[in-house]
């Protein structure tokens, strides 16, 4: 497994590296990847920690899973590759932006474009099988992105947590709240917006405000 990561992140996710759970994480993503169809690809594993530096983080927003349909995961959550069509969530995660800041729907569903900016685009666990939704949780994965979150409240401070849905507020709780912003909602899957809990959240211009009001650089959504 190929921990291409930005240097910035190697000294604060060392002692992560080093842990037997990680070592058995490794065994068991290695032996997946030679047995079946894994996504994303290898290389996109730890691209969310590749595109953005801990040094310039801002904003950290919490999936769930990596996409399992074939050529959808890049390796950051809820985007796609370039070219390929938008998923629900997606789709609404950019009407909300249409709808808060006024920014029309992009083409492309790929927000590498937010994570060079500062936003940790962070699934909860950072592969699975093809086709086959939550087949990698519970190998340890979980534990190491609790510890991501835990690392970043203690040594960062004005992080934006977007917490999109039940599970990503569970994750929550490894925030310092007196140190950072929390916005909470209900996830953009259709499940969740068409019942009234994600639509309208405003989180976009939400997070701009509070970067500005600490003299922070905005996001350009």
């Amino acid at each position: 497994m190929q921990l291409n990561i930005a240097d910035s992140w190697k000294n604060i996710l060392q002692s992560e590296f080093d842990k037997p759970y990680f070592r058995s994480l490794v065994n068991f993503v290695k032996d997946e990847y030679n047995k079946t169809a894994c996504f994303p690809v290898e290389k996109d594993i730890f691209a969310a920690f590749a595109a953005c530096s801990f040094n310039d983080l801002k904003v950290v927003i919490i999936g769930q899973d990596p996409y399992h349909g074939v050529g959808q995961a890049n390796g950051l959550c809820f985007s796609v590759h370039d070219g390929m069509k938008h998923p629900p969530s997606l789709l609404n995660i950019f009407k909300e932006l249409e709808s808060d800041i006024q920014k029309p729907v992009p083409i492309s569903g790929d927000l590498s474009y937010w994570a060079t900016q500062g936003v940790l685009l962070l699934n909860a666990t950072l592969t699975v099988r093809a086709h086959e939704a939550g087949s990698h949780q519970k190998q340890g994965w979980e534990t190491f992105t609790d510890a991501v979150i835990s690392k970043i409240s203690e040594k960062k401070e004005g992080v934006v947590f977007l917490l999109w849905g039940g599970f990503a507020q569970k994750k929550g709780k490894k925030i310092d709240a007196k140190k950072h912003k929390i916005l909470t909602s209900g996830h953009p899957s259709p499940l969740s917006a068409n019942r009234g809990y994600w639509f309208g959240n405003k989180h976009f211009s939400k997070t701009n405000e509070f970067l500005e009001s600490l003299g922070k650089s905005t996001i350009d959504w």
